[in-house]
């Protein structure tokens, strides 16, 4: 026999069964090298680099302008500029509208952005290249705003820095965008000849069109450690030479012992090293 009861009342409001449960998705990452399980805002903060094996992620482009200027603060050029369709070009879906896609998850019109800023005091211009930008390809538009920030550099006589970050020419713009390398490729000439500092920054990965034009005519030529840099891909190197590739081809690690890079640099040591090199150029100028 029961002597006393207690009535249960229902709970009023009660939260939602799918908001009682805790949202962990998205909120973390797992180090493609190490496979570290690491919280994404401590992945951020440490600058994309994994705080356990020092394992460099790709760094989006504004971060990386935010790396570089003194303070985070930096003026943007030609952010107006953006591809026409010239070739009205169609495979899975219509280029115009991955353009559109693009342009609307990223907030940028192409895969570069150019900026101007001081860099430990020093005024510098600098161009950071968008890997999530349609693999941040060089199209007519990429061509064009660091072909600008070449004659800017020359213009003003300050140093010029382009960190590369692309899979190559885009073939939706066909010869077009091939014309692009000899085009800022003749515009270096001429920083070269004005005795301009040019320091180009190669990350993972740099290859095809990129690193066939101005990713490797750097008066100093540095790499994240691990960044895969070349022309064409392993696979389509061993078909055409029928041999088997050396271990470590195509790594930074492997083409700084091979003389093809100066230098290679963790990201965090990444703006004094370029300071201190500035100061090489400019003060024994």
């Amino acid at each position: 026999m029961t002597w006393f009861k207690r009535e249960k009342k229902p709970i009023e409001n009660p939260t939602p069964v799918d908001e009682r449960r805790v949202r962990t998705e998205g909120l973390w990452t797992k180090c493609g090298n190490c496979r570290a399980i690491i919280w994404k805002k401590d992945l951020e903060a440490n600058w994309e680099v994994c705080p356990k094996c020092d394992h460099h992620f790709r760094l989006a482009a504004r971060p990386r302008l935010d790396l570089l200027f003194d303070d985070g603060l930096w003026t943007e050029h030609d952010a107006e500029l953006s591809s026409n369709d010239p070739l009205h070009f169609t495979d899975t879906k219509p280029y115009a509208q991955r353009l559109r896609d693009a342009q609307q998850k990223l907030g940028m019109k192409d895969a570069i952005l150019t900026a101007e800023g001081k860099l430990d005091g020093r005024p510098v211009i600098c161009c950071s290249m968008e890997f999530g930008f349609i693999g941040g390809s060089m199209g007519a538009v990429v061509g064009e705003k660091v072909a600008r920030a070449i004659e800017l550099s020359l213009s003003r006589k300050e140093p010029l820095i382009i960190v590369s970050c692309s899979a190559g020419a885009r073939m939706m713009e066909g010869a077009v965008s091939l014309m692009q390398l000899a085009k800022v490729s003749s515009a270096l000439a001429r920083l070269d000849d004005a005795r301009v500092p040019y320091i180009s920054v190669l990350t993972d990965p740099t290859t095809g069109g990129v690193s066939a034009s101005y990713a490797m005519l750097g008066d100093l030529n540095i790499a994240e450690p691990g960044a895969m840099i070349g022309f064409a891909g392993p696979r389509v190197i061993e078909q055409t030479i029928r041999q088997k590739l050396p271990e470590g081809f195509q790594t930074a690690e492997f083409l700084l012992e091979h003389g093809f890079l100066d230098a290679i640099v963790p990201r965090k040591e990444l703006k004094p090293y370029i300071s201190q090199a500035l100061g090489f150029f400019l003060d024994n100028a």
